[in-house]
């Protein structure tokens, strides 16, 4: 039996802090995975700034399922040091507010970089921030994601095989298909032993443009269905990515092409994008129970 864990990176709600809480109470979410924020990026924020945002989160009955941190997403050869010594940093912050996970990638590479040539230097460079975080009791959670190393299923088993037992996944379906990947079950299946939670985010093969959950190429209801079989508590973190137009309240109070902009899952505001991912993440976890 699987208990559903709704995390979200709220920050695209809109707003502060006080405001992402209310988005996420209001579509029935109990954590938040931390990136924009008050005063800037989680991986910005001092120990004694996390304190009080521990503070109003468990206020706001909200918990942390992980740091939605950058780490990683600087190019392979960039200078590494004042990166790693901002990671030792937010490791600390984990602690504070109250998770054992930190949300990282596997560097950016030029196009005409040879991935196989730097592959070492990746490795080192993800069991440091790995090494570092265990001191603490935090898993490093690696992303799949364009343009860095990680980008393929085949590279993404590569870091979680030759760092199992220091590092976890975190599988992002629409990343994977921005990457040319079209089985997405299959995917799961050859990085399954080290998926830690999902990113719920959809997107179309054709253009890559990401809609909300269940309206793309992402299959999310098989792979809810596969992840589910872990059983226990499963965290899914809704990263909704939905285009925002400014003016389409105008555009319905006139009459215009609202329709046809409601039907490429265009929204009047971030708060409106938020609530259609969330509502259509919900959707699908009742059609699956």
């Amino acid at each position: 039996m699987t208990e559903w864990l709704l995390s979200a990176f709220a920050d695209e709600a809109g707003g502060g802090i006080v405001d992402q809480i209310r988005a996420l109470r209001e579509n029935g979410f109990s954590h938040i995975e931390p990136r924009g924020l008050d005063a800037g990026n989680i991986s910005d924020y001092t120990a004694e700034q996390c304190r009080e945002l521990r503070k109003i989160l468990d206020d706001g009955g909200i918990g942390v399922s992980a740091i939605g941190s950058p780490f990683g997403k600087i190019g392979i050869e960039e200078n590494f040091v004042p990166h790693f010594e901002k990671f030792r940093r937010c490791v600390e912050n984990a602690c504070v507010l109250g998770t054992e996970r930190i949300r990282i990638f596997s560097f950016y590479f030029e196009e005409a970089q040879n991935r196989d040539a730097l592959r070492d230097e990746v490795m080192e460079r993800l069991e440091r921030f790995c090494d570092e975080a265990r001191k603490s009791g935090i898993w490093c959670c690696h992303e799949n994601e364009k343009g860095i190393y990680g980008d393929t299923p085949e590279r993404c088993r590569d870091i979680l095989q030759s760092l199992e037992g220091k590092i976890k996944g975190v599988f992002d379906p629409a990343n994977f298909i921005q990457c040319g990947v079209t089985d997405i079950p299959a995917a799961y299946a050859l990085l399954e032993k080290q998926i830690d939670y999902l990113h719920i985010k959809d997107c179309l093969t054709a253009t890559g443009k990401v809609v909300p959950a269940g309206r793309g190429d992402g299959q999310i209801p098989e792979l809810l269905r596969l992840f589910s079989e872990k059983g226990g508590k499963r965290f899914l973190t809704l990263e909704p990515h939905l285009k925002v137009f400014e003016g389409l309240e105008a555009l319905e109070q006139e009459g215009g092409t609202a329709d046809t902009l409601k039907e490429d899952f265009t929204y009047p505001t971030n708060r409106a994008a938020f609530d259609a991912a969330a509502q259509a993440l919900l959707l699908l976890l009742r059609q699956i129970a």
